[in-house]
């Protein structure tokens, strides 16, 4: 495979069209609407790079009691002109592995025969989806890239003692995999020094591509004009977790006794039932509320200044970058966050950052953005969109994709080692124009 011809790929991970997302999205207790987003933005980018993309998915669905449906069946869709296949499975703790791997052989052996795809592009650390892409390596069918968004095996706080040995299985697992790919793509640098050090990767903190007003979630890309309000809003989408720092906010809105502000809160998680409890005792705060995606950006762009309050100092913020930064700097709006270790150096002069992680740092940094004259708060926002669609949206991450697929080494059958193709590779890093 040359850089002057596409490749040609099949992707495969949690890329649902959007009716079957919904249906999912309402029987869940987790919200995976970041990857669906992140699927939608990584198809069109490729796309944009005009390279043919086909679709091998499973829903994105939480293992049974979290979703309550027990059989998913196989089923083929469309959707944006993108042809895709369902894989069926049991959603119980162990045949959900199992029964994913089983379907993802079959269905992703014969696309990839009938098809003849150049590159298997695995969003996810998933198991069974990681050891199909061993086997596509070992037969030298196609390239293996995995698409690292997260660091695998990560332990949750109400996981019982087997989920536990579980997950720490999977960790050893996946890093076995990771051995056999031709390249990663990474959220940050740190998922690849850690995971698959070896491995020729592209950094990728995220993809620019917000819908248009009015459009379903992976619909075409654009942003609504920005309107006054009788109100300065801070307005905070996302989780509503501790983990995500959303009691510091708050904690931080608490302390602010200008009569105008409002704190809106958009999102699930299990500081729910809390911050309506908040609402109620300060009636500046609105009760949670959660909003297809379209709405969603419709309302962020209302606000006088958008908040990322994540702590500082979890096990696992260096491999993090919360990609709803991409999607608050493209509305026009200024953004408040703390200086997470995953964030790249050229986004600082369109960020504002909390000195501290702390309810007190945050108030520091709103009130600091929130006195700003409105001219100059008006061309922080404006910068900050032209920043990430000029160098984070489709068309320049999907070029930036397509070199790096079309650079890597060719695979080989037998069982060669990938990782032995990409040593001495140089690292490529997507997130840069």
């Amino acid at each position: 495979m040359t850089d002057e011809r596409c490749p040609r790929v099949l992707l495969l991970g949690f890329t649902v069209a959007d009716d079957v997302f919904r249906e999912i999205v309402t029987r869940d207790v987790v919200l995976p609407t970041q990857t669906h987003t992140f699927a939608w933005a990584l198809v069109r980018s490729l796309r944009a790079a005009g390279c043919p993309v086909r679709l091998l998915s499973a829903a994105p669905a939480s293992t049974f009691p979290r979703n309550r449906q027990v059989r998913f069946r196989s089923a083929r869709f469309q959707q944006d002109g993108v042809h895709g296949e369902l894989l069926g499975f049991v959603n119980l703790l162990g045949l959900k592995h199992l029964t994913r791997f089983v379907a993802a052989v079959r269905a992703g052996s014969r696309t990839l025969r009938l098809h003849g795809d150049d590159v298997l592009l695995i969003h996810g650390v998933h198991t069974p989806f990681l050891w199909f892409g061993v086997l596509v390596a070992w037969r030298g069918t196609a390239r293996v890239v995995p698409v690292l968004t997260d660091p695998p095996g990560v332990v949750l706080p109400d996981d019982g003692r087997i989920v536990r040995a579980l997950r720490r299985l999977d960790h050893a697992l996946v890093r076995m995999a990771l051995r056999r790919a031709s390249g990663v793509v990474v959220l940050t640098a740190a998922l690849g020094e850690d995971f698959a050090p070896s491995i020729p990767r592209l950094v990728m903190e995220g993809i620019c591509d917000p819908p248009t007003a009015g459009a379903a979630p992976g619909g075409p890309a654009a942003v609504p004009a920005r309107s006054d309000t009788a109100t300065r809003d801070i307005v905070y989408a996302g989780g509503l977790t501790r983990a995500y720092g959303v009691d510091r906010l708050v904690e931080a809105f608490r302390g602010m006794t200008d009569p105008d502000l409002r704190l809106l809160l958009f999102g699930r998680g299990e500081l729910e039932e809390w911050s309506r409890k908040q609402a109620q005792a300060d009636p500046r705060i609105s009760p949670p509320e959660l909003l297809d995606r379209a709405a969603l950006v419709r309302r962020l762009t209302r606000a006088s200044v958008l908040v990322n309050p994540r702590p500082v100092d979890q096990s696992f913020v260096r491999y993090s970058f919360p990609s709803k930064l991409v999607e608050y700097l493209s509305t026009g709006v200024p953004v408040v966050t703390t200086r997470l270790p995953g964030i790249p150096p050229d986004y600082e002069p369109y960020l504002r950052f909390a000195g501290t992680d702390t309810a007190d740092g945050l108030r520091e940094a709103l009130r600091l953005v929130l006195a700003m004259p409105p001219g100059e708060s008006a061309a922080l926002g404006a910068a900050g969109a032209a920043f990430v669609r000029e160098t984070r949206g489709p068309a320049a991450q999907g070029r930036r994709i397509r070199t790096f697929l079309a650079g890597l080494s060719a695979p080989r059958s037998g069982g060669v080692d990938a990782a032995e193709q990409g040593r001495g590779s140089p690292l490529h890093p997507l997130g840069r124009p």
